[in-house]
């Protein structure tokens, strides 16, 4: 079982919203998914909860559970599962680092703006510690609409420190449509912008783990 964590010590950069539409992705992609939510505010297993099907599987593991995640994770394989995401806490944690130990893929939400770039760093700092160098990579995340100067400078100065997925995500109203209607974008409009975004992030970020395996 492959396992990518989504993770950045700063609230609002769209963490639970990627982990949600990913999973779908993958899902629909024909991977067997179990989205986990390590954030004690919950919003994920809150999203999973409003749900009407029943892939892919949503759980939180408490803070009491922290510790026995790579044992979880163990046994979630064993089940069949081929994937997990893990949600994380916006804040530094040792559950925050228990995830990003166990991630083949660790994924930083990052917005095109200085305060945003400048709140990964300590991020970068505990992925090095840990020494996951090759198993990183940024999202630019709620891009403007067309051609932009400021994305293009952020990409640019997130580059210098890391791999960049692709593509960059656009902010568009589907993406928090979709999460409040309890779907991932790629159900909730299949056909939109938005949805070929998650999906090419998806295939990049498989494409990314069969080159990073440990």
């Amino acid at each position: 079982m492959r396992t990518i964590t989504l993770v950045t010590q700063k609230g609002g950069a769209g963490k639970t919203t990627i982990a949600a539409s990913l999973a779908v992705a993958a899902a629909q992609a024909g991977e067997k998914v179990i989205a986990l939510d390590l954030d004690p505010q919950g919003s994920l297993a809150a999203w999973g909860d409003t749900r009407s099907v029943e892939e892919p599987a949503v759980d939180r593991i408490g803070p009491d559970n922290l510790a026995n995640l790579s044992a979880i994770l163990k046994a979630l394989a064993a089940e069949g599962y081929t994937l997990a995401i893990l949600d994380t806490a916006g804040i530094a944690s040792t559950g925050g680092n228990l995830a990003m130990q166990a991630a083949d893929l660790a994924l930083i939400p990052a917005r095109p703006s200085r305060l945003d770039l400048q709140a990964t760093l300590p991020t970068i700092e505990a992925l090095m510690r840990l020494e996951m160098r090759e198993r990183f990579a940024f999202i630019l995340n709620q891009c403007p609409a067309g051609r932009s100067s400021r994305a293009t400078e952020a990409a640019n100065g997130l580059g210098m420190f890391g791999v960049l997925a692709e593509p960059m995500l656009t902010q568009r109203a589907d993406h928090q449509d979709a999460l409040a209607a309890g779907q991932g974008v790629t159900e909730y409009a299949r056909d939109g912008k938005a949805a070929d975004e998650i999906r090419a992030l998806w295939i990049w970020a498989a494409r990314k783990m069969k080159g990073t395996k440990t």
